[in-house]
């Protein structure tokens, strides 16, 4: 959609990027993951032109495909705002490792077989994320009784300094090792860094070869970037 309806190849870094987010989704089985061609970058990018050529729009021939594409073509097209929000929020859950907490449910499933896309994963994922506000305010009150800055830990952003009392006590507080890839565990606040929202994105974004980096790493990367750029 945001490609304007035209499919993506197999070369493009979006779909590079796309087959990494939907093969760390919580839901698949290990003989699944498996598979060579699971959502391999060429199964999503044949994927990508069974949405052009079945959009209403597309005056072509259109590939064989199944329901739940239609389905999603249509959702995606009346319901513009409403799937970027729930696409965003999986990107997200994946990111942070929240997605994988959530326990499935039987209602996950419709009666056509095809997964739910009313909401209801982001209202789910919402009451997930209520469940450790405690721990944030932990990891900042060990910042603050250590007496260093409320600052990121990667690149010594300071909110407060920033924005003034608009961003005063504020940090995000990130998963040094993604629960995703820990699984399931006891977090103790050694686990956590504080982190200012760009660095946690690029703790977590993905790219061929690495799906994530440590705040370590992150910050070793800064260092060599800004050196090449002096010379």
């Amino acid at each position: 959609m945001k490609n304007t309806w035209r499919d993506l190849r197999m070369s493009d870094q979006k779909v590079q990027e796309l087959s990494e987010l939907l093969r760390s989704l919580p839901i698949h089985t290990p003989e699944a993951l498996g598979l060579p061609g699971f959502r391999s970058v060429g199964s999503v990018s044949l994927k990508t032109t069974d949405f052009m050529t079945n959009h209403r729009l597309y005056s072509g021939r259109a590939t064989n495909c199944g329901k739940p594409t239609q389905l999603m073509i249509e959702a995606f097209t009346d319901r513009e705002a409403e799937m970027l929000q729930a696409a965003q929020a999986l990107e997200e859950g994946i990111a942070s490792g929240e997605l994988h907490r959530i326990p499935r449910q039987p209602d996950e499933i419709d009666d056509r077989g095809s997964t739910a896309i009313e909401g209801r994963l982001l209202v789910r994922r919402a009451l997930a994320r209520e469940r450790d506000p405690k721990l944030r305010t932990r990891k900042i009150r060990q910042v603050r009784r250590s007496g260093r800055p409320l600052r990121c830990e990667v690149c010594d952003f300071d909110f407060a300094r920033a924005y003034g009392e608009l961003g005063e006590g504020y940090i995000e507080v990130h998963h040094v090792t993604p629960l995703y890839i820990s699984g399931t565990r006891e977090t103790k606040l050694d686990d956590l860094a504080c982190l200012c929202a760009n660095c946690h994105r690029m703790c977590h974004r993905s790219r061929p070869g690495e799906s994530w980096r440590t705040p370590t790493a992150l910050r070793e990367q800064i260092r060599k970037s800004a050196k090449a750029a002096a010379h």
